[in-house]
This record gives C-alpha cells, structure tokens and sequence, in this order.
C-alpha cells in the first residue's frame, strides 16, 4: 500500500520501544481473546455505530458505506455493520482476534500493528475506532491519526470512543493505556486534519462522573 520511509537510529530506537508496548498489549490480547469475546459480544454500541454513519449520511452520501474498522477484535462490529449493508473492513494487531475476526463476521481483516498501520489511500467513507485508540502510546498518536486521516476519504468520518482521563499514560497491569481530557484529546485530532462534528459521554443517562467514556465524530478535512 505505502512504502514505509527508512529511519535514523534514533527514530529506530523509538520505533523499537513503541513495538515493545504495543506487543505486550497485544500478547494479552492473544492470550484472553475468547474469555474478551464472551465478555463483550453483547455490547450495546448501537449508539456509537448509528453516530458514525449519521454522520456520513449527513455529508451527501448513498449506503452502503465502507467501513474500516480499527482494533475490531473478534468481529463483533464488523458483523453489524455487514448486518446493515454495508461494506466492513477489520484490523486489528491481535492474530487471534483476526482470526476468529474473519470467522465470525466473514469480512476480510488485516493484521496490523497501530503504530505500522498501512492502510489504503482515500478508501475508506468512515473509521470506526471503539475502545482502541487510547492503546496507542502518546508518542505514535500523531502517525496512527494521519493514517486514519490519509485512508478516508475527502469528507470521510472518524469515529472514536476512549476512556476519559487526565492525560496519563502507562501500563494498566498487561495493557497500555493513554487517558486523554476533552481538550487535550480534541487537540490531537484537529492536528491531524479533522474537524469536530459532535461529541458525547457514555453510558447514556448517567451524571458525568459516572460516565467514562468520550465519544467523538470527525470529518477529514481538505
């Protein structure tokens, strides 16, 4: 898809550590894939879904969609969107998960590192990013997001739900986290070409305190 630039030492030796945090995450992953399935298949995340291809509708297009979705897991999304009519793309960086992925919902699902994403140019109408991103270590978000933003296309949408924090980052026992404020999560993705649509708080109905997750709907910009 794209050829991947070569690196001085220096960026070597950081490429190196984010590899480092990242398969350790994964490893996990691997290794509690089905127990994760079980614990999760029956999520509610219709409200997220229906917020992403709202959103693409919204900007003039025609269903079906095609989607990509980021850190799919074992495919649970990936079969609602295909449930929907719509075309669904997965990858994650787990192979179990890309493998029981492709089983369940029948899509075709890469295998890729976050931080080695390679993805194709302005195919993609919208990015379903749940529950993943705030695995990516502060140092690699800015590539992973000019990734997402490089493989919409013009107008396309982004999709992201992360837990909320105080910009913190380190290890959550097996799995590494990035816990962004609004502002500071909001930054980010306006530094890498998108433009707020709306944002919200999950679970619905709760006070603040008692609602975790920030969910965020982007369009790519020009």
């Amino acid at each position: 898809m794209n050829d991947q630039p070569s690196l001085s030492p220096s960026q070597q030796e950081t490429q190196d550590a984010l590899h480092a945090i990242t398969e350790r995450t994964l490893a996990h992953y691997d290794a509690s894939a089905e127990q994760f399935f079980e614990g999760t298949r029956d999520h509610d995340v219709r409200q997220n879904i229906n917020a992403l291809l709202n959103a693409i509708q919204a900007d003039g297009r025609s269903a079906p969609f095609s989607i990509l979705d980021l850190g799919c897991g074992p495919g649970r999304d990936l079969k609602a969107f295909t449930a929907l009519g719509h075309h669904a793309t997965g990858v994650d960086g787990s192979q179990r998960f890309v493998e029981m992925a492709r089983a369940y919902s029948g899509c075709t699902v890469w295998q890729q590192d976050f931080v080695d994403l390679d993805l194709p140019a302005s195919h993609f109408d919208g990015v379903f990013a749940n529950a993943v991103l705030f695995h990516v270590p502060s140092a690699a978000l800015p590539g992973v997001l000019r990734a997402l933003h490089g493989c919409l296309k013009p107008g396309g949408v982004l999709f992201s739900s992360n837990p909320r924090g105080q910009n913190q980052e380190g290890w959550n026992g097996p799995r590494y986290g990035s816990y962004y404020d609004e502002a500071t999560w909001f930054a980010h993705l306006q530094a890498a070409g998108f433009t707020l649509l709306e944002h919200y708080y999950r679970p619905a109905g709760l006070p603040r305190e008692q609602q975790p997750w920030l969910a965020s709907v982007w369009r790519k910009g020009e």
